[in-house]
């Protein structure tokens, strides 16, 4: 405040007086020579006018109210009406402007926003004007430079994403909206934008993720998942919780959707010329699980195994055949066998030499070989359809398909005696470490020389005495017949037990106590 009486003001200066007879404050502008009078005190000034240069802007509070011409309005005193609380946005001019007495600048004269490309300005309406409502937001995009107006907030400046190829980006709306495509969307709703290049999300869109595609081979698929109902990319209406497979044949690259869980990736099962695979629960040509089906598959090919898919043990390898093998199969349904009707239940064999694959109708029961057989040897074979069974011997014998291996048990005893042997002192002699005895071959013993075995048959209710030196080699039916004799000296009963008897002549000692009248 000057309290000169005479002030010069430059150009482009101004000052404010006081006119304390009506206590209005006026504008005083120069270039001027100013003769202060009693009544009048300069309260400011001389200040130098607000310049905004080309693509520049101040803000004024307080602003002095204007009428259609753009001339000041004065109230009935004769003071500057001003727009108390309130803001007004001033751009470039000709010429400087003073402020009026209550405008204050705010800040200070700011360059206009520039917009570069692939940005945008993200603006909230903080006063209802024209068409927008308090609270509304919307986006100012590059490239081009902003005009400021005090209705309007800059909340923040928003880069664009880049989407890449084999690239997705997932959005989530805020609340109802139109995506760039204009479909409608609705708050909470997630959708993927697969465009490539530059793209600036919508006020009303909240990035969730870039997603990167899944590349897909001709030896990977890709398991996928269907979160809720919903049509994929390629048109197909998913269910909720049904599953399939991308592969290579659908497209080179996959890029989940939303509605769609990756389960995981499907290595292709390959299988030789001498390989084959059954496939259980297959999938039909609606995308289905065939539960209860099997389904074979022959190399030499390539496959994925489909959701709801799995091998029945594995990959297996073509069964080959010598001339002395064959299997054993069983018919697991009713099914037409070359010329021949099999029903369920039914056994037959393959017989060597050739390989085999089974088909889905057939379970292989066991792979049978031979059994080549001495003079001295046997099995003991079982007949499944009638329960009989019989000892053979001495030929090399191949199970029928209703036969089966018979195991025959012996008393304890007979097992730890059938591995001695039997000396004329009648100490048992341990013939040392044996291996546990093949139950399915028939029992065979060597009966000493000069002794006897004897054998009872339960079947027959008969028995028969073998004497050695020979082989006895014992029936399905028939048992030994053990020998409990006394032994040591002086003699105890049941020391010596043997499967033979020894005969004589032979020699014995013993101790006898003799009591005399004389003793």
């Amino acid at each position: 405040m000057s309290s000169a009486n005479v002030i010069r003001i430059k150009p482009y200066y101004y000052i404010h007086v006081l006119d304390n007879n009506t206590n209005v404050t006026d504008v005083v502008v120069g270039p001027l020579t100013f003769t202060r009078q009693e009544h009048q005190s300069v309260v400011s000034g001389p200040t130098a006018m607000i310049m905004v240069p080309p693509r520049n802007y101040c803000i004024i509070e307080n602003p002095v109210l204007r009428d259609a011409k753009s001339n000041v309005i004065r109230g009935e005193h004769g003071q500057f009406k001003l727009r108390h609380s309130d803001q007004e946005i001033r751009f470039e001019s000709a010429d400087p402007f003073p402020l009026y007495p209550g405008e204050n600048l705010f800040g200070k004269v700011t360059p206009l926003q520039v917009v570069a490309p692939n940005t945008a300005i993200r603006l909230r309406a903080i006063r209802d004007f024209k068409d927008r409502k308090a609270g509304d937001e919307w986006l100012y995009k590059g490239p081009g430079t902003y005009i400021p107006a005090v209705e309007v907030q800059v909340v923040e400046v928003t880069k664009a994403i880049i989407i890449k190829p084999n690239q997705a980006l997932r959005l989530k709306a805020r609340k109802d909206t139109i995506d760039f495509q204009n479909k409608p969307r609705k708050a909470g709703e997630e959708w993927l934008v697969r465009v490539e290049g530059a793209y600036l999300p919508d006020v009303h869109e909240e990035v969730r993720e870039t997603i990167s595609a899944y590349v897909l081979t001709e030896k990977k698929a890709l398991h996928l998942s269907a979160i809720t109902t919903f049509t994929d990319i390629r048109g197909s209406e998913r269910k909720a919780g049904e599953q399939w497979l991308v592969t290579i044949n659908d497209a080179e690259t996959h890029i989940p959707d939303v509605y769609e869980r990756v389960v995981g990736e499907i290595p292709i099962t390959t299988l030789t010329s001498r390989q084959y695979a059954i496939v259980l629960d297959p999938v039909d040509s609606n995308g289905r699980n065939q539960f209860g089906f099997r389904q074979l598959h022959k190399g030499e090919t390539s496959f994925f195994l489909r959701p709801g898919e799995r091998l029945e043990s594995g990959i297996q390898n073509v069964h080959v055949l010598e001339d002395d093998e064959a299997l054993l199969l069983r018919a697991r349904e009713s099914f037409q066998d070359d010329k021949e009707k099999r029903k369920p239940g039914d056994r037959w064999m393959i017989h060597g030499p050739t390989d085999y694959v089974p088909n889905i109708h057939v379970d292989v029961v066991e792979k049978r070989r031979a059994i080549p057989l001495d003079e001295n040897e046997g099995i003991y074979v079982r007949d499944i359809k009638n329960g009989r069974v019989r000892a053979v011997k001495g030929q090399s014998y191949m199970l029928k398909s209703d036969e089966e291996l018979w195991e025959k048990h012996v008393p304890t005893v007979v097992e730890e005696l059938l591995g001695k042997d039997v000396t004329r002192d009648k100490n048992i002699r341990d013939a040392g470490k044996t291996p546990a005895r093949d139950k399915t071959r028939v029992v065979a013993y060597r009966t000493p020389h000069n002794s006897a075995v004897q054998i009872y048959d339960y079947k027959a209710k008969q028995s028969r005495v073998v004497y050695g030196p020979d082989l006895v080699m014992l029936g399905p039916d028939e048992q030994f017949t053990i020998q409990s004799l006394s032994g040591e000296v002086p003699k105890r009963p049941h020391v010596i037990k043997s499967l033979c008897l020894l005969l004589g002549p032979d020699f014995m000692t013993d101790v006898v106590v003799v009591e005399t009248s004389d003793h």
